[in-house]
């Protein structure tokens, strides 16, 4: 199977299945030596796949762009729904298509080396990115240096970790073309943001991309004052005490009164639940869902209920309805004066994170999965919620969905892209059984 005839014929499918098989059936080596030397390379073959899926989807892309181009499609237009096919065939989010197919275009282009250590096993698929990305703001020559000087000598590239490879990459950048380097500082600092995504056991990162000098000076006084209050005996623990500080200076005065860690802020804070009735009123221990963030314990969204009502802010119920055995939602209260745009809240609250499937990104739009102009119909079962870059793709020619009729399963749609490959997507069922409740709360001093 892995024999040297096989080099001179294109790999199919079915002869990568049959590895997959093979790799998969075969029995564990009784010796720890031929333990480790498999691990190895098995490593090594790991990555080799990895760099051909990057040589398969330079491939893809200029096909695609190619035919595109012979449609008469406008060049701006001509890339649209690429990366995103070779993310469904990955079974990654289409963030991650795009960042490895527009690294795997420039390492093919401009680094011949780096492609060559790279399909030889001998770098890590991470390793080849850290590479394309720190060589990004140089132009092809100096590109090429780096490249020449970093990965000529795939043994002495394979010896090295991440972080020397990424260290002596931004030394040769500089060096090559320090203006460039100054430049691409100056637009990272105009793209600094804060962002959040959820963590284990019902917590969030919050995460700060700031200019390096300010970062250091927020890190730095946050660890002044747990290093205070740890010195005076007022607190044990650091980490805990720089979170709490970092919440009390961007939110205000902390109410202490309270069980939960940090207390609650005095600012207006507005948290969406949805969980199940049963759950609601301590009768079940069904977890429930924060918008946007996913699921947490009964217990915590009770109390955060509990907590809305201690500090007398108003607490909004709608009901939510959900076919009994799939758990399917299906409809949801109308009369609702504070959010007039009842359908797409119905839509948010029924899929929770973008449709496409391994995306997971927040919801930005309310999709037609068979389009409105294909006399697609504006309702809870043609709808959808999709991200921005989800929603643009899709609209790319020989993109096609539909809504599949699946008994005892949640609202599924299914997706066609161009190469005629099909996938299905379907909602998250309800939390819990029964009547769903959509309770809005809003903390306020």
């Amino acid at each position: 199977m892995f024999g040297v005839e096989n080099l001179l014929t294109p790999v199919d499918a079915d002869e990568v299945r049959a590895w997959v098989q093979r790799v998969a059936g075969a029995p564990i080596a009784s010796d720890d030596g031929a333990r480790v030397d498999e691990l190895r390379e098995l490593e090594t073959l790991k990555a080799a796949i990895e760099a051909r899926q990057a040589r398969i989807a330079v491939d893809f892309d200029a096909s695609q762009r190619a035919l595109a181009a012979e449609r008469g499609v406008p060049a701006a237009r001509q890339g649209r729904g690429i990366a995103e096919q070779i993310a469904l065939a990955r079974r990654i989010s289409p963030h991650r298509g795009r960042v490895l197919l527009g690294a795997a275009k420039s390492i093919h282009a401009e680094m011949p080396h780096t492609a060559r250590a790279w399909r030889e096993g001998r770098i890590t698929e991470w390793r080849a990115l850290t590479l394309g990305r720190e060589t990004a703001c140089l132009t092809r020559e100096d590109r090429g240096t780096v490249d020449a000087e970093l990965a000529r000598d795939a043994e002495a590239l394979e010896a090295k970790s991440d972080r020397q490879v990424e260290g002596e990459a931004r030394v040769l950048a500089a060096r090559l073309d320090a203006a460039s380097v100054v430049e691409r500082r100056r637009r990272a600092e105009a793209e600094r943001c804060v962002t959040i995504r959820p963590a284990p056991d019902s917590m969030v990162y919050l995460t700060a991309l700031l200019p390096i000098a300010r970062g250091v000076a927020v890190y730095a006084a946050l660890r002044r004052a747990a290093d205070t209050a740890v010195g005076t005996g007022v607190a044990t623990n650091r980490g805990q005490v720089m979170a709490d500080t970092l919440a009390t200076r961007v939110l205000g005065q902390i109410d202490s009164d309270t069980s939960a860690p940090g207390g609650k802020p005095v600012v207006p804070v507005t948290i969406n639940l949805v969980m199940s009735a049963r759950t609601l009123l301590d009768r079940s221990d069904d977890p429930a869902e924060i918008a946007g963030f996913g699921p947490i314990p009964a217990s915590l969204a009770r109390q955060l209920v509990a907590d809305a009502l201690d500090a007398k802010t108003r607490v909004w119920l709608r009901r939510l309805y959900a076919e009994p055995l799939s758990g399917r939602l299906i409809a949801m209260d109308s009369e609702r004066r504070l959010f007039p745009r009842q359908l797409g809240d119905f839509l948010q609250l029924r899929d929770r994170f973008c449709r496409n499937p391994w995306c997971n990104s927040l919801i930005r739009h309310n999709d037609h999965a068979q389009p409105a102009e294909a006399g697609g119909d504006t309702s809870a079962d043609n709808g959808q919620g999709l991200c921005e870059q989800c929603n643009h793709a899709k609209q790319a020619a020989g993109w096609h969905t539909r809504v599949v009729d699946r008994p005892g399963r949640t609202h599924t749609v299914e997706i066609t892209t161009p190469t005629g490959h099909t996938y299905r997507s379907q909602a998250p069922p309800a939390p819990g059984t029964g009547l769903q409740v959509r309770v809005d709360l809003r903390f306020a001093a």
